[in-house]
């Protein structure tokens, strides 16, 4: 391959990642818009905020899936990790205005 078609393919696969990374935020946003569901549900009922039964059983099954997928399951976990705790604090900031 020469530099020319190297930069074309480039070009491409960085569309590609750029695609992949919108669909990720859509997909993100779609999931808070459901957790802030929960959260509200949450407040109402008078339930806590976290779920560490819950969140343990995701952790597991997101692991799982991450290697079916051949991605590393720590850095699944990591990201999940931080997804859940972003979900947390949402309730807990809208227990406090209920």
């Amino acid at each position: 391959m020469n530099h020319d078609e190297a930069l074309a393919r480039l070009g491409e696969l960085r569309h590609s990642i750029d695609n992949l990374d919108a669909a990720v935020i859509h997909l993100l946003a779609e999931r808070f818009k459901l957790t802030r569901a929960v959260g509200r549900l949450k407040a109402t009922a008078n339930l806590p905020p976290g779920d560490p039964e819950r969140e343990a059983e995701m952790l597991e099954r997101l692991r799982k899936r991450a290697i079916a997928a051949d991605l590393d399951p720590d850095f699944a976990e990591k990201l999940q990790r931080f997804i859940i705790d972003e979900v947390i604090r949402h309730h807990i900031a809208i227990k406090s205005t209920e």
